[in-house]
């Protein structure tokens, strides 16, 4: 009989991204602190004999071994010391987290493949270990295996619990295009080295912290919005609506407006717009996403 697991990983907004110059290996380092949100994609998994499938209707999304959920299987099937390619499990992808976005959807998605194959191939891998996994795959990738509120250190991959946000509601704007990571970083670059760079504009959010508020600030959001106006435009929509902070989350394109829940509601509907996907979701601790995400 077959065995079927539903998991609803879900997306990530950065709230502070600092970014040090970068390291002989290519990387830079980070300090930024990493908040879980409700939006959502939908991984359902059914066990079934045979050749792994990875099934996906989106059309920008790959279905191939260059699917992060794809190479989390792979990873983990090599792990357990299992020949060959993994198989034996149909995986159904249903996106909702709007890709090349700053939000972290594939790498949400690789967690929750790390997750629930662990569970369905019985590898009874801990958590520590998936978690080694899970910074073979991406620098956030670890993130998500954790979930709620966070500071990411290193690479971003140097996790360290903090207190859960309080509960915020949050409009999530997507323009119509993508930044990928990889070009983001090299603006950065560019820009410092020109004498242009400049880091967001900063305003300070109550986070629920008996320290008082912390200061909103993503170095990486001046060389994106100096690429792409539009970034600017949408931060300063959000605040317009009452946003008490709002800004570009990781690499972007997506910006994000911190509310209360019903303050939210109203500012999704003012913010509409033909080339804006908006989303309407929430901040969630810690305890829920480790459950959406199945571990």
């Amino acid at each position: 009989m077959s065995r079927v697991l539903t998991l609803h990983p879900p997306a990530k907004i950065n709230l502070t991204l600092r970014v040090a110059t970068r390291r002989d290996d290519g990387y830079h380092d980070v300090r930024t602190l990493m908040q879980s949100i409700a939006l959502a994609d939908r991984l359902r998994f059914t066990t079934r004999r045979g050749p792994f499938v990875l099934d996906t209707r989106h059309p920008n999304v790959p279905a191939d071994r260059t699917n992060l959920v794809w190479r989390a299987a792979e990873l983990l099937w090599r792990a357990i010391g299992r020949p060959g390619d993994p198989r034996d499990v149909h995986v159904r992808l249903e996106k909702a987290i709007p890709a090349a976005a700053g939000l972290g959807g594939g790498s949400a998605d690789a967690a929750a493949t790390l997750a629930g194959l662990n569970v369905l191939w019985e590898a009874r891998r801990p958590r520590r270990e998936l978690a080694r996994l899970a910074s073979e795959l991406g620098a956030d990738v670890p993130f998500f295996l954790q979930g709620g509120t966070a500071l990411g250190t290193g690479r971003g991959d140097e996790l360290y619990p903090v207190d859960d946000a309080a509960r915020l509601g949050v409009v999530v704007i997507k323009p119509s295009f993508g930044v990928s990571t990889a070009d983001a970083y090299r603006w950065l670059d560019e820009d410092r080295a020109a004498g242009a760079a400049e880091a967001s504009s900063s305003r300070d959010v109550d986070l629920g912290w008996p320290s008082g508020p912390i200061r909103l600030v993503n170095d990486l959001e001046g060389p994106v919005a100096r690429r792409h106006p539009m970034i600017r435009e949408m931060v300063e929509a959000c605040l317009r609506e009452g946003a008490s902070a709002a800004g570009m989350t990781g690499s972007g394109s997506a910006v994000f407006g911190l509310f209360s829940e019903a303050q939210a509601k109203v500012a999704s509907r003012k913010l509409q717009r033909a080339d804006w996907l908006i989303c309407l979701t929430r901040t969630i601790n810690r305890r829920e996403a480790a459950r959406r995400v199945g571990v």
